[in-house]
């Protein structure tokens, strides 16, 4: 079986728009990009209800056919009253308005899964379900879990109290059983038993990623690559591959990269659209002020004044040449090798977001030699079980799907 990995919404196409609805969370990780998280920064219903007026009061402006209302925090599920009153409100708009988002809308979150089996968030779910996408983040065994995601303030692992409600989500979300695994510097050597272990959850689909932060050290790069070698040869040999995924794995990446049909940027800053509490635009959230270490945000308007287009220009003009630096343009690797164009900004010399960071360069490296080592290992056991015909035609049948 061929697994839909990060197959996106629509095709990837929908208009993505990011309320930042809280400031606060119940958990202080470790690894956490959101530095300047705090109880006292909530959105009101007012200032989300502004907001979306003003977006779908300019329907020319947001062409696309479809939309994702992303509701983000901190941990959104502690507003989950006003996530739901701002949710009527959208749908309620989107019909009066007669929008061509009408139906074709998508409500998504990422939590950390804590308050899911809460009454009022299954109320909600329930009301929502067919235009619902939810992500709990569980990082893998309780050990890897517990080191990194830990209560602010008690400093205790938070494992016990997600794991709980994995049965219950995935039995409601059983056609998109995702995660978000976060890999960082300390945890490295738990990689491989915490994907196995996330698998034996029952969960289909392991989204995975380094952090993109400079904060990697000398031989990281070895440990990752001999971990992902050793999570190949469980998941080949134990026959995992016909029915889980692990997005470390996949056969598009570790390729030079054509200067002029791949030269897009990597994320949607820019293109997406991000609110805070007190009515800013962003183009992306990760250049609001609580998501920075040593920047200014970067604001490109508000809810009573709009979007200033000469601020958001320069996030348009994105590209991967615009901003990369030459040792990543000619690599031999290059294709799938991410970046955050939030912590570009952070990280860069100056105020300028046409940085990149290549913080993560010897972990893409080592991902990439260590997914060469997968698919060969993989072609040669389907070879020799005459299984390599069938497994190429339910890729194709995935493609088509997908296309």
């Amino acid at each position: 079986m061929i697994r839909k990995l990060d197959k996106p919404w629509e095709d990837g196409i929908a208009q993505t728009i990011t309320f930042i609805v809280t400031k606060d969370c119940q958990l202080a990780c470790k690894y956490c990009y959101l530095v300047g998280k705090n109880p006292n920064e909530r959105m009101t219903f007012n200032t989300a209800k502004n907001a979306i007026d003003y977006i779908l009061g300019l329907e020319n402006e947001f062409p696309q056919k479809s939309v994702v209302w992303d509701f983000i925090g901190g941990e959104p599920f502690l507003e989950i009253e006003l996530v739901d009153k701002i949710c009527d409100y959208i749908k309620s708009e989107l019909y009066k308005r007669n929008h061509h988002w009408f139906d074709s809308y998508r409500f998504s979150f990422s939590t950390n899964g804590i308050t899911y089996n809460h009454e009022n968030v299954q109320n909600f779910i329930k009301k929502n379900k067919s235009h619902l996408s939810i992500g709990i983040t569980i990082d893998g065994t309780r050990l890897k879990h517990d080191m990194n995601r830990i209560y602010k303030f008690s400093g205790k692992g938070s494992y016990d109290d997600v794991v709980k409600n994995i049965p219950l989500w995935l039995k409601q979300f059983n056609d998109e059983p995702a995660t978000k695994v976060t890999i960082s510097s300390p945890d490295i050597i738990y990689i491989k038993e915490s994907v196995l272990h996330l698998f034996s959850l029952g969960i289909h689909e392991v989204d995975i990623n380094c952090v993109f932060e400079k904060v990697w050290n000398d031989g990281d790069d070895a440990l990752f690559e001999d971990q992902l070698m050793q999570l190949a040869d469980d998941i080949i040999d134990e026959g995992y591959y016909k029915d889980f995924a692990c997005s470390f794995f996949s056969e598009h990446i570790g390729k030079p990269m054509d200067k002029v049909l791949d030269n897009q940027n990597w994320c949607g800053a820019g293109r997406m659209l991000a609110v805070d509490a007190a009515g800013n635009f962003y183009p992306c959230t990760r250049f609001a002020g609580y998501s920075l270490r040593s920047k200014k945000p970067i604001k490109i308007g508000n809810v009573h004044d709009g979007i200033d287009k000469n601020k958001l220009r320069p996030f348009l003009t994105l590209d991967r040449l615009t901003q990369s630096p030459l040792e990543c343009i000619d690599c031999e690797v290059a294709s799938g090798c991410a970046w955050c164009q939030g912590e570009n900004y952070d990280a860069a010399e100056t105020n300028t977001i046409y940085q990149r960071s290549t913080a993560i360069c010897k972990m893409h490296k080592a991902r990439v030699r260590a997914n060469n080592y997968y698919w060969n290992k993989l072609y040669r056991k389907l070879e020799l079980e005459g299984q390599r015909e069938e497994f190429e035609k339910n890729k194709r049948d995935v493609k088509s799907e997908i296309c």
